[in-house]
């Protein structure tokens, strides 16, 4: 018996130190961006930083854990809203959750091309959002509530363009966000009669 309770004691400190390093890192480059070191990471949750390279060989493999729990999060509320009975505000709902997680974390929008970005684990993440993007969007279309032609990829699209948009405003207008992305739901809800110039994408530039 204490066999088994030394045995399991390391793999508990393992994964109690692999989630701390995750919630360490992830507070970090939401408040400042990729360019946190991992050293900083390391002083700040208590630990060498030999432990973080044991569970994460570099940092874009970090950045890529932590952005598999933002898609994963992303993911699940979305799929919760494909359960509202109206459309229109259940894609609106899950735009707005899209942006202000996007404000809210800066290494979010930076670890946009970097290498963390190929890990097919992360690829798939993205996929699977877009998958439920398109759920959303495709029931909009359905009900009307959104110009016909508009995809899940289009939506996907134009909240990270609004929180680029908004970027160069947050320091000092923490919501300006909220005024760009009013400008995009209006964009693909009002119905101008009019086709869109330019088809829509068939997926993100993930290359």
């Amino acid at each position: 018996m204490a066999g088994t309770t030394s045995a399991a004691s390391p793999r508990k400190d393992a994964v109690r130190n692999r989630r701390l390093l995750l919630d360490t890192a992830a507070e970090m480059f939401a408040e400042r961006g990729v360019e946190v070191s991992i050293g900083e990471i390391a002083q700040r949750a208590g630990v060498g930083k030999g432990t973080v390279f044991r569970h994460f060989p570099s940092k874009d493999d970090l950045l890529a854990a932590i952005m598999l729990g933002i898609l994963g999060e992303l993911s699940e509320a979305g799929n919760a809203l494909l359960e509202a009975e109206d459309a229109g505000p259940a894609l609106r709902r899950f735009m707005t959750t899209c942006v202000e997680t996007f404000v809210g974390d800066r290494a979010f929008c930076e670890t946009v091309g970097r290498p963390s970005l190929q890990h097919a684990e992360v690829r798939e993440a993205i996929h699977r959002l877009c998958g439920v993007a398109e759920a959303l969007t495709a029931r909009a279309r359905a009900q009307g509530a959104v110009r016909p032609g508009i995809t899940g990829i289009d939506v996907v699209l134009l909240v990270s363009g609004v929180q680029h948009t908004a970027e160069p405003l947050l320091a000092a207008e923490p919501q300006a966000w909220r005024r760009y992305l009013e400008l995009a739901i209006d964009g693909i809800t009002a119905d101008t009669g009019r086709e869109l110039p330019h088809p829509p994408p068939d997926g993100l530039p993930l290359a």
